[in-house]
C-alpha cells in the first residue's frame, strides 16, 4: 500500500503551479488593460478636437452674424469713410441729405478667360445691356465701366455672379432721404462732391469744411409741413388741372421759411440735368404779376400816410376810367360809394386806382423801393429772379396800385405781407435758422399794420370778400386774393392767394399760386354754409379753396399757442 503513495522525484512533473497560473492570467489583464486605456486616450483626443473645432466655428458664426456683411470685393471696403460733406437736416433734426459710400461697376478684361459664357451671364442677369459694346470693350482688352453709380441691387446681382473680372470701385455718392420733397431747395451735387444747385451750391464752403463734418447744416424748413402742403398742392393740380403750383409758408416775424414747394418737381437722386422750364423754382425764381395783392400796398400806403382811415368813403366810383391807352375797369359792378376797406374786402380796380392817386407816384415808388419789390432778393439760393425793370411813365401809378404792369417774386411778395402784418417791421427770409434781432427798418408803423390785419381778416370773413373758403375755424385767416392774366396770352392765368394767421396777432404767412388753373366743374364746395359749384376761374374758387385745405392740415402742428385764437373780431356790417 505504501507503493501507492511514493513520492514522485519530479515534484512538479504533470502539476500545473496555482500560482504561475495566476501570475499569467494576471499579465494578460494587464496588457488588455493598457490597450483600453491607450484607446480611450484617442477618442478623448478626437472627442477634444472636434469639440474644439464646432467651437471654433460656432464662435465664428456668432462673430459673423452679430456684423453687418458688406457685400464687396474690396479689401477696405468695412473701413468707416470719412465724409465729405456735412449732413443737411431740418429744423427739428430729420435727415434730408447725406454722404454714403456707393459703387461703379468695372470690367478688367484680362481677369476673363470665357468671354462668350461671362457675356450670357451678364445678358442673363442684366437684359438691357449692350451685349455687342461690352464685347468690343472686352476685345480691347482695356478697363473699362460696365456701369457708374450702381445701386445695391445690381451690386448684388453683380456679386452673386461671382467673376473675379467684375471691379466694383467705392466712391462717396450724395443721398436725399426725400427724393423729390425738397428737390428746388436742397439742388444738387456733381460726381466730385462739388454743389452745382441750391443749398448744396450756395454753402458749398461750409458743408465741405473739415472742421465742422460732425455738425449738420440746419435749415429751417419742417419736413411733415413741407409734406403736407406738397401734397394738398399736388391735389390741387388735379382737380383744377394746372400745369403748375407753388406754396411758401413764412414766420412773418424771423423771416424763416418753413415751407417751400414748386410743381412739378423732380427727383433729385437721379442726378438728371433738367432744363425744361416747367421744372423752375417758381416761388424764388418766378418773375410774375401778382394783380390784385398789390391792392394791400395801396391801402396801406394811404392809411400810413393818413390819407384815408379804413372808414372813408370813396364816392362817385365810376364803372371805368380811361388812362392813356387803357381803359380800367372792374370785373364786375360794385356800389358807386365804397369806404377804403371795402374797396379792398371786395377789391375794387377802380376803388385802388382812385386812392393811388390821392398818395401820389413819388410816395408809392418809395414804397416799392422800402419793399425791395423790384430788386434781386438776397436769399440762401442762386436760383433767385430778377423782377422787370420799368418806367414810371403816364398811369403807370394806376395800373401798379391794383398788380398791373409791375412784377416781382412770390418770395418777395410774401416779404412784403409778413412786413406789412408783423408790426410793420421789415424782414428777411432766410433758410438758415438764425436769432432774430429786431431792427429799426419800419415799412410802416404798428397801428397801421393792426388796421390792415383787421381788413384782410375781413376779406375772408365779410359776405363781400373774395377769400370765403379760408375761413376755417380757430384759425382767424385773413388774406388777398390775386388773378393776372398773360397779356399775349389770355388763356395764361396767375391764380395768387396770401394768407396771414391768425389775424390778430399774425404768426405765418401762406402764399399759395396756380398757374392756369381750370374751373373744377365736379367740386362741390361748402360756401358760407351752403353746397355751390363754381362758374368761375379765380383765385378766390381755387387759390383760396387749395390754402384753406392746407391751413387746415398744417395748423396743429405748427402748434400755436391757444392764447393766438381768443380774440374774436366783431364786425359791424350791414348790407
Amino acid at each position: 500500500m505504501r507503493k501507492k503513495y511514493k513520492k514522485d522525484k519530479n515534484p512538479n512533473k504533470n502539476q500545473t503551479s496555482f500560482y504561475f497560473e495566476d501570475y499569467l492570467e494576471t499579465n494578460k489583464k494587464i496588457r488588455f488593460s493598457q490597450k483600453k486605456n491607450f484607446l480611450q486616450d484617442r477618442v478623448y483626443l478626437l472627442f477634444f478636437l472636434f469639440f474644439t473645432l464646432i467651437l471654433i466655428f460656432s464662435l465664428r458664426i456668432v462673430h459673423i452674424s452679430l456684423n453687418k456683411l458688406e457685400i464687396s470685393n474690396q479689401s477696405n471696403s468695412s473701413k468707416k469713410i470719412t465724409l465729405l460733406r456735412r449732413d443737411i437736416v431740418d429744423r427739428n433734426g430729420e435727415l434730408i441729405s447725406r454722404n454714403i459710400q456707393s459703387f461703379h461697376a468695372a470690367i478688367n478684361p484680362k481677369l476673363i478667360k470665357n468671354k462668350e459664357n461671362f457675356l450670357i451671364n451678364l445678358r442673363l442677369n442684366f437684359p438691357n445691356i449692350q451685349k455687342e459694346k461690352i464685347e468690343n470693350q472686352i476685345k480691347k482688352g482695356k478697363y473699362f465701366y460696365l456701369k457708374k453709380r450702381i445701386n445695391q441691387q445690381e451690386k448684388e446681382k453683380l456679386w452673386n455672379l461671382g467673376h473675379k473680372a467684375i471691379i466694383f470701385e467705392p466712391f462717396q455718392s450724395r443721398i436725399y432721404t426725400h427724393a423729390n420733397l425738397f428737390s428746388h431747395i436742397v439742388g444738387q451735387v456733381d460726381f466730385d462732391n462739388y454743389g452745382i444747385s441750391g443749398i448744396e451750391k450756395y454753402f458749398d464752403k461750409e458743408l465741405k469744411n473739415r472742421d465742422l463734418l460732425s455738425e449738420p447744416l440746419e435749415i429751417t424748413l419742417d419736413v411733415n409741413l413741407q409734406y403736407l402742403i406738397n401734397k394738398e398742392l399736388n391735389k390741387a393740380l388735379t382737380t383744377f388741372n394746372s400745369t403748375g403750383a407753388g406754396a411758401l409758408l413764412m414766420d412773418v416775424k424771423t423771416g424763416e421759411i418753413l415751407s417751400l414747394v414748386s410743381l412739378p418737381n423732380f427727383d433729385i437722386n437721379k442726378r438728371a440735368n433738367v432744363k425744361d422750364k416747367k421744372y423752375m423754382n417758381k416761388i424764388t425764381k418766378g418773375v410774375y404779376e401778382l394783380g390784385s395783392i398789390f391792392k394791400t400796398f395801396t391801402v396801406a400806403l394811404a392809411l400810413e400816410n393818413k390819407i384815408v382811415s379804413p372808414q372813408t368813403i370813396i364816392h362817385d366810383i365810376p364803372r371805368s376810367i380811361k388812362c392813356s391807352k387803357h381803359n380800367i375797369s372792374d370785373i364786375k359792378e360794385f356800389p358807386r360809394n365804397l369806404s377804403v376797406e371795402d374797396i379792398l374786402i371786395r377789391s375794387s380796380n377802380i376803388g385802388t386806382l382812385l386812392i393811388a392817386r390821392k398818395i401820389g407816384e413819388k410816395k408809392f415808388k418809395k414804397f416799392i423801393e422800402d419793399a425791395n419789390l423790384l430788386e434781386i432778393p438776397e436769399f440762401q439760393l442762386e436760383e433767385v429772379g430778377s423782377p422787370i425793370s420799368f418806367n414810371w411813365n403816364k398811369c403807370k401809378l394806376e395800373t401798379v396800385s391794383f398788380g398791373h404792369g409791375i412784377t416781382t417774386t412770390p418770395l418777395q411778395a410774401t416779404s412784403t405781407y409778413a412786413s406789412l402784418t408783423n408790426g410793420g417791421n421789415i424782414i428777411q427770409p432766410t433758410l438758415i435758422k438764425r436769432k432774430f434781432n429786431k431792427t429799426n427798418k419800419k415799412l410802416i408803423s404798428k397801428s397801421t399794420s393792426e388796421n390792415i390785419n383787421k381788413i384782410l381778416r375781413k376779406v375772408v370773413t365779410d359776405k363781400n370778400g373774395t377769400a370765403s373758403l379760408a375761413n376755417i375755424d380757430g384759425y382767424y385767416v385773413g388774406g388777398k386774393t390775386g388773378t393776372s392774366q398773360n397779356y399775349q396770352n389770355k388763356k395764361d392765368n396767375l391764380n395768387t392767394f396770401i394768407s396771414i394767421f391768425p389775424s390778430q396777432k399774425p404768426k405765418y404767412a401762406l402764399l399759395v399760386m396756380l398757374e392756369n388753373p381750370k374751373v373744377a366743374k365736379d367740386l362741390v364746395y361748402n360756401y358760407r354754409g351752403s353746397k355751390i359749384k363754381a362758374s368761375r376761374n379765380e383765385a378766390g374758387w381755387n387759390s383760396v379753396y387749395v390754402a384753406g385745405k392746407i391751413i387746415e392740415k398744417i395748423g396743429p402742428i405748427l402748434a400755436i399757442k391757444s392764447e393766438d385764437f381768443n380774440y374774436q373780431y366783431v364786425v359791424e356790417k350791414t348790407n
